[in-house]
């Protein structure tokens, strides 16, 4: 178990070490990504950028992700779950997922410009991954921005995810693969206090106010 997402952070940064001196940007999905990137980003003195995604949540389970709107409209879903959804309520629960993911850009980056990947290795990083539905969307994101590559860096993912994930990327890093069902990615965490809005900024900030060499702050 990791103690909490920056205990998760530290480990997953190491895990990176080869990527230490190499052309990256890091990019953090919020909001308990962003604890977790910060670090990585931190440790291969790298920029950090957020990509911001939104889940579509089941009504009745709203945690558990039935699809994934990216910023540019792109949905995915699951197709089993969907399936259980007439097209109208999962095109309105898109537009209020394309909606949120807006606003969270503008409260955490502020007017900030995305950092420039083309030709340089996209290191995308979040708390852990159960359905892999908002890291997919994340892909296709960062994939129209013409990196030379991607790699998906978590500390935990769902045996099937990260067999699925790894089709779809240059390069997977996860540090804890259950065999099993694990329950909820809390579980594989001894503090997983919700991430408000104000700890991603403030997180987001004290990246950003050290980018040369991050370790001396």
């Amino acid at each position: 178990m990791f103690r909490d997402r920056t205990d998760a952070g530290r480990k997953l940064a190491f895990a990176l070490a080869s990527y230490k001196g190499q052309p990256v940007v890091v990019y953090a999905l919020p909001r308990g990504g962003v604890v977790v990137g910060a670090e990585v980003a931190r440790f291969l003195e790298a920029p950090l950028d957020l990509i911001v995604v939104r889940k579509i949540g089941h009504p009745l389970q709203p945690e558990y992700a039935i699809g994934a709107v990216a910023e540019d409209g792109y949905v995915i879903t699951n197709p089993d779950e969907a399936a259980a959804f007439d097209d109208s309520w999962l095109a309105g629960a898109a537009a209020a997922a394309l909606t949120e993911a807006k606003r969270r850009r503008a409260v955490f980056l502020q007017g900030s410009a995305p950092v420039p990947v083309k030709d340089k290795i996209a290191v995308v990083i979040d708390d852990g991954l159960a359905t892999g539905l908002t890291m997919l969307a994340a892909i296709h994101e960062i994939r129209k921005r013409l990196p030379a590559r991607i790699v998906v860096a978590v500390p935990v993912a769902a045996h099937d995810i990260a067999a699925r994930l790894r089709a779809e990327v240059d390069d997977l890093v996860v540090l804890c693969v259950p065999s099993g069902w694990f329950g909820a990615i809390g579980a594989m965490y001894e503090n997983f206090d919700q991430v408000g809005d104000e700890e991603v900024i403030a997180t987001y900030a004290s990246v950003q106010a050290c980018p040369p060499r991050p370790r001396l702050c």
